[in-house]
């Protein structure tokens, strides 16, 4: 079960969270995020990640070609548009700068979604206000799950992990709130109960 932390603020806490096991970790660049860093600590963050861990520039209110650019500039592996402000034509136009991308959408927005239809390689299916932390009425994906690669994302923390990937049958569980200890602040052993509980809903 692929496992992405998003919202990751330093260089310390991505060594941390990075220690239990994650395959990604997220930097939000969207300003009103609370999680917001700017370029130079953004680059602080995935300078500090081992190779073997995708490091994801998060934006969801720039222009495409722009974020795409800023996900050169920072040294992110992956570029993730946030939202449905970004249409398909956004997606090509950062992908003539930027190759790798995520889509990020809720079922509010996009009813039926396709695993790259938008020229994207993953999908993450957040809930109908993204990026809010809180939890969805997964039963909305029995008549929509996506078939491919897709993260599901929206309230999810280590007590409902488990229940949620065994009803959803994603291909990875993406999360930021739901293993801080405070806003903002990661906590190790929350990461670490969140992979371990995200693995058992997959077995």
């Amino acid at each position: 079960m692929y496992v992405k932390v998003c919202g990751v603020t330093t260089a310390q806490m991505a060594r941390e969270v990075c220690a239990e096991g994650v395959d990604a970790i997220g930097v939000n660049m969207s300003a009103k995020s609370p999680r917001y860093v700017d370029p130079e600590r953004a680059r602080e963050v995935i300078a500090a990640v081992d190779c073997s861990v995708e490091t994801v520039l998060v934006i969801n209110d720039k222009p495409a070609e722009e974020a795409a650019r800023l996900a050169l500039e920072v040294g992110a592996s992956v570029l993730q548009l946030h939202g449905p402000s970004y249409g398909p034509e956004d997606f090509a136009a950062a992908a003539a700068i930027f190759p790798r991308l995520w889509r990020a959408t809720s079922l509010e927005h996009d009813p039926y979604p396709v695993a790259g239809s938008h020229g994207e390689e993953l999908l993450l299916i957040d809930a109908p206000k993204p990026g809010s932390g809180e939890s969805w009425d997964l039963s909305a994906l029995e008549d929509a799950r996506p078939e491919g690669r897709w993260l599901l994302a929206g309230g999810l923390k280590p007590g409902n992990v488990e229940d949620a990937v065994r009803r959803a049958r994603p291909w990875g569980v993406d999360v930021a709130s739901g293993v801080e200890s405070a806003p903002g602040v990661k906590d190790p052993a929350l990461v670490r109960a969140f992979i371990k509980n995200a693995a058992t809903g997959a077995s």
